[in-house]
């Protein structure tokens, strides 16, 4: 089974359909049987997992907001932000759940959790998208905790790992991500991947250099947990995706992460 999780960055940038292309070209290198969009889009009749599950023809997709309140931008009208997934497998149920946000507040900020109909029994999955800006850390915190207790919840119990596929807005080694560490398993750590790998990186024209905790750093994971204590997570290999321009074009600000794992 390969998941990947992938950041695209919405409708940002000079052109965002040269760089949907990007992606549409990176997938179809890739294959994955499951994949998780961090600010993905909304509108015109259509979504973009829709769009992307419809070009690779026979696969299902699902999209939610990211947050309660509409994101609005005068250049884009009518077009949302939100998390996305595309499944080689039926989606059997999709819902929002909202993540803390006290020191922010506003609206809430929401996680996909969905179960797909994998041949081996109900597979769950979990798509977010967590707080990056350095003054709302006790926000971050809590939501890496609460999507640890998500992920582990006695509910989604069964043959098959549970899956978190989220940008984290940290990486291994930052306090934020301890709680998910301590609860699951990186995928990336576990497959022996280059520890030094970056998923921000700082050298790319259109990376966000406010992002300061993000910037070249590993902050897109792929974890997983025993569908029940005893079973292994058995990782085969793990690897970036995105992280070459196609036709001078950078698909997103944000390199996707991959992962070989057994269902």
């Amino acid at each position: 089974m390969r998941a990947m999780v992938w950041n695209v960055w919405w409708r940002f940038g000079d052109d965002w359909r040269a760089r949907e292309k990007g992606i549409l070209a990176t997938l179809e290198t890739y294959r994955p049987d499951v994949l998780g969009l961090v600010e993905s889009w909304s509108g015109d009749g259509t979504d973009q997992p829709h769009r992307l599950a419809s070009y690779a023809g026979g696969l299902h997709s699902a999209w939610v907001p990211a947050a309660a309140a509409a994101y609005v931008d005068p250049d884009h009208p009518g077009i949302d932000a939100g998390l996305g997934l595309v499944s080689r497998w039926p989606i059997l149920s999709v819902e929002t759940i909202g993540l803390p946000h006290e020191q922010r507040g506003g609206p809430d900020p929401y996680a996909l959790v969905a179960t797909l109909d994998h041949p081996r029994g109900p597979l769950h999955v979990i798509v977010a998208g967590t707080e990056w800006e350095a003054r709302y850390a006790g926000d971050h915190l809590a939501q890496t905790r609460f999507l640890a207790a998500l992920a582990t919840d006695a509910r989604f119990d069964g043959p098959l790992p549970v899956l978190l596929l989220a940008d984290l807005n940290a990486a291994a080694d930052q306090v934020e991500l301890a709680p998910l560490l301590d609860a699951m398993v990186d995928t990336w750590e576990a497959a022996g991947a280059d520890p030094d790998a970056v998923t921000l990186d700082g050298r790319l024209a259109i990376a966000p250099r406010d992002a300061v905790k993000q910037l070249d750093r590993r902050v897109d994971h792929v974890f997983a947990r025993p569908g029940r204590p005893g079973l292994p997570v058995t990782v085969h290999g793990a690897f970036l995706a995105g992280d070459r321009p196609i036709d001078t074009v950078y698909p997103s600000d944000h390199y996707a992460v991959g992962v070989n794992l057994e269902p």
